[in-house]
């Protein structure tokens, strides 16, 4: 049998992609504050390891228009079927969120929309919008869908509003999409990041792969390669985890000793920054990250005067 449900049990974890439960109150407050406001996060609903870390550090990622995602990717532990309508209160709740919070750096990510007219891009912008008004030092990412079939005005949109990085992850190699992300198309997510930085070159491009799906590593290469000719600053790279015996198996427990070896050819490739460990996520220490892009880019701007 080759259905998902015959799959054998998930392959035990390595010493090093083991993470202790949270326990703090820290942790407890966020989750207390998410409840109240009414507000689904990625770090929950995406079943994130590092959960109780950031949490504890009171830094949550914000997953709006809903818990439900219209896809169903081999790889995400996010629900999938009919959404619910969108809340108008999710943008400024978001907002109060990290105004308790007070984040000095925030992550927006959302679920598939594929039932609205716009992907749900209006949502990403409203967002944006109340939280320049509610906490104007707060630097934001985004972390969008493809907006299939929407791409071109839902990017026009949202780049109008002028985010401080926006964020589209590859998640893994062409030959896998097929069976990994079946929803969505390689360069189509591509031809996103590129349009980004063809609409306004001073935001900061944003992309991530998941390793241990079965990828090889020139294709990996590969994949570096691309998302440099569309000019993406910033590569993320981190350890697949079968969040259930339904989702794709781990293929292989990629060291971190690979990871750094990742690292270093994507840096040689010209990557602005690269974040590569079995534990990295997208909006992992996404703060302390954006600090470093920005020095990064003021470093080569001024080697090349």
């Amino acid at each position: 049998m080759t259905d998902a449900l015959a799959r054998p049990p998930r392959t035990r974890k390595p010493d090093w992609i083991r993470v202790k439960a949270p326990t703090s109150t820290g942790f407890a407050e966020t989750k207390a504050l998410m409840r109240r406001l009414n507000l689904a996060t990625v770090c929950e609903e995406a079943a994130c390891p590092n959960i109780g870390e950031c949490w504890t550090k009171k830094h949550a990622t914000v997953m709006i228009l809903g818990d439900v995602c219209t896809r169903a990717c081999a790889f995400c532990n996010v629900k999938t079927g009919m959404p619910r309508k969108v809340d108008p209160l999710e943008p400024q709740h978001t907002a109060d969120a990290a105004a308790e919070l007070g984040l000095e750096h925030i992550v927006i990510t959302s679920v598939d929309r594929d039932d609205l007219p716009d992907g749900g891009a209006s949502q990403f912008v409203k967002v944006i919008e109340a939280l320049r008004r509610t906490t104007p030092a707060t630097t934001i990412e985004i972390l969008t869908p493809d907006f299939r079939n929407k791409a071109q005005a839902a990017i026009e949109a949202i780049v109008a509003a002028r985010p401080d990085v926006y964020n589209h992850n590859l998640e893994t190699v062409p030959r896998l999409y097929p069976t990994i992300r079946p929803g969505a198309r390689y360069y189509a997510s591509l031809r996103l990041l590129e349009s980004v930085k063809r609409h306004d070159p001073s935001i900061f491009t944003k992309s991530g792969v998941m390793m241990g799906l079965g990828e090889q590593r020139l294709e990996v290469h590969q994949v570096m390669d691309d998302m440099r000719s569309a000019d993406v600053d910033f590569l993320t790279m981190g350890q697949y985890l079968q969040p259930t015996p339904r989702h794709a198996k781990v293929e292989d427990f990629v060291t971190p000793q690979a990871f750094d070896a990742y690292a270093a050819i994507a840096r040689a490739k010209g990557f602005l920054l690269v974040a590569s460990s079995p534990l990295t996520r997208s909006s992992y220490h996404a703060g302390e990250d954006f600090a470093r892009l920005r020095t990064a880019r003021e470093t080569r701007l001024a080697a090349a005067r």
